[in-house]
């Protein structure tokens, strides 16, 4: 390996990503308008730079908030210095000796250093992670949690402009959350497909009145009501709906104890909750080959999320990706020129090495913290 190849420098950035439909609502009262994201340049000691991003969803939705990647970063940044960015395994075992846990702020730092090393080599992130498989695929939006009426006009917007996966937030009162479903399913068509997702917001007993609820409904399937596997497992033997498990997959572990118990039919893959890009092709792979579908994003971001989104979903199996989420659609900054751009309710991987996207450095300002 020549010294130019390696891990040189890490900056450290933060910026502000705004949701472009005012709030956005989840259950149990969740809400945000203005979240702030982390970008992590990795620059080579000859002067090539990669970058990722991670975006924590507030403060209560998953274990990790902004401050917490920047903290972690602290420990983690200097365990990829004079590192080979083209060994993924090799700094994914560094970052697990520098510190225990915080995939989400680990994430950051694989997803910059493959970024790094697709433009070492002059390969795209999808060739890097299996080759491109979908030229194009399609794309979900989440319809924030509120009333009937408005979350059935969101609806009816998004389909105009070619999205037919809706990703229905539920996860309040179960009754009314069965109107919400309703009204939903009443605008759309049957080409559509619908997650009602409760985010974990229901515990059992409620649960169970609302999977019963809504088993009415065609085109619906029901994503984590539970915050737990073991109520979700319960609910399963429950209700006739099909079941997709999120929150609760964060590693191969989780994912083979649910599939061994017949706990889901899909699963959504978030990139940053499982650590990273290497992390998130292991379990893509695993997935496809128990025959589960596959929905693909992460908790939140802009163009970079949405560009390491776009190559985890287009080197997927045609037959097990449900869907993607190009993040940079429901947000109005944008550090990468808005890129990668959805068409018609599709979206596509970039073809340049990388991430194959440019970051506008003035966009990010100064760093929070430099590390060499």
């Amino acid at each position: 390996m020549e010294r130019a190849d390696i891990v040189a420098e890490i900056s450290v950035y933060r910026y502000a990503l705004t949701y472009a439909h005012g709030t956005y609502a989840m259950s149990n009262g969740r809400e945000v308008s203005v979240l702030p994201s982390i970008v992590v340049a990795v620059t080579a000691a000859s002067g090539l730079t990669g970058y990722g991003e991670v975006c924590p969803l507030g403060t209560t939705y998953l274990p990790g908030f902004p401050g917490g990647v920047v903290a972690a970063l602290e420990e983690l940044a200097p365990t990829l210095l004079g590192q080979d960015p083209g060994r993924p395994g090799a700094i994914n075992a560094a970052m697990d000796r520098g510190l225990a846990g915080h995939a989400y702020a680990k994430s950051v730092l694989d997803i910059a250093a493959l970024d790094l090393f697709g433009r070492q080599c002059g390969l795209s992130c999808s060739a890097l992670l299996g080759g491109r498989r979908l030229e194009t695929f399609p794309l979900y939006v989440a319809v924030p949690l509120g009333p009937p009426a408005e979350m059935a006009a969101f609806v009816r917007a998004a389909r105009a402009g070619g999205i037919h996966r809706f990703q229905l937030k539920i996860g309040a009162e179960p009754a009314h959350d069965a109107e919400r479903a309703a009204a939903v399913v009443e605008a759309t068509g049957d080409e559509d497909v619908i997650i009602a997702d409760a985010n974990g917001g229901w515990r059992l007993q409620d649960a169970t009145v609302a999977a019963r609820l809504l088993e009415a409904l065609p085109r619906l399937r029901l994503e984590q009501p539970c915050p737990t596997i073991e109520e979700c497992l319960i609910l399963r033997q429950r209700t006739s709906l099909p079941l997709v498990l999120d929150e609760v997959i964060t590693d191969v572990h989780a994912l083979l104890r649910c599939y061994e118990a017949g706990a889901m039919d899909a699963i959504n893959l978030k990139i940053s909750r499982v650590g990273g890009l290497s992390r998130a092709r292991v379990l893509r792979d695993l997935a496809q080959e128990l025959g589960l579908r596959i929905t693909i994003e992460d908790t939140w971001g802009g163009d970079l999320t949405s560009a390491a989104v776009s190559h985890l979903a287009a080197t997927s199996a045609p037959e097990a990706l449900y869907a993607a989420s190009f993040m940079n659609d429901w947000t109005l900054e944008h550090v990468a020129g808005y890129e990668p751009r959805s068409a018609e309710g599709r979206g596509s991987a970039p073809l340049g090495p990388g991430l194959g996207v440019e970051v506008d450095q003035d966009l990010l300002g100064e760093p929070l913290a430099r590390y060499r």
